[in-house]
């Protein structure tokens, strides 16, 4: 599977799950970390955590090794690492404290759409 269909299903499966304001940053060429970062919120810690368990059941039923999941049970900032793909699932006050959007600032936004509204 490429970093492209991976992200495609890990943004689906919180969409699933209703995570808002769902946006992918195209890290190439910026981080070593990862190809791309997924950042999403939901309003309650227990959709943070449906969130995020989600994602990892999706990547691994389709066969994706996901190295670890950071923040589950404190449900305020979960990142999923999937490899090249990695997941950011905040609660929604947690979001606009740590504003990743503005700190990787020159990735650039992929199209979502075609995931979002099929």
């Amino acid at each position: 599977m490429n970093n492209e269909e991976l992200l495609k299903i890990a943004v689906k499966a919180a969409d699933d799950k209703r995570a808002e304001d769902i946006i992918a940053l195209n890290m190439k060429g910026i981080s070593a970390i990862a190809d791309y970062f997924i950042i999403c919120h939901g309003n309650s810690d227990k959709q943070v955590q449906a969130i995020a368990k989600e994602m990892k059941d999706k990547a691994q039923e389709n066969e994706v090794d996901v190295k670890r999941i950071e923040g589950f049970d404190e449900a305020k900032w979960v990142l999923i690492d999937m490899g090249d793909v990695v997941a950011h699932v905040f609660h929604r006050d947690e979001r606009t404290y740590y504003n990743l959007e503005r700190l990787w600032g020159d990735a650039p936004l992929e199209d979502l759409r075609s995931v979002l509204n099929p």
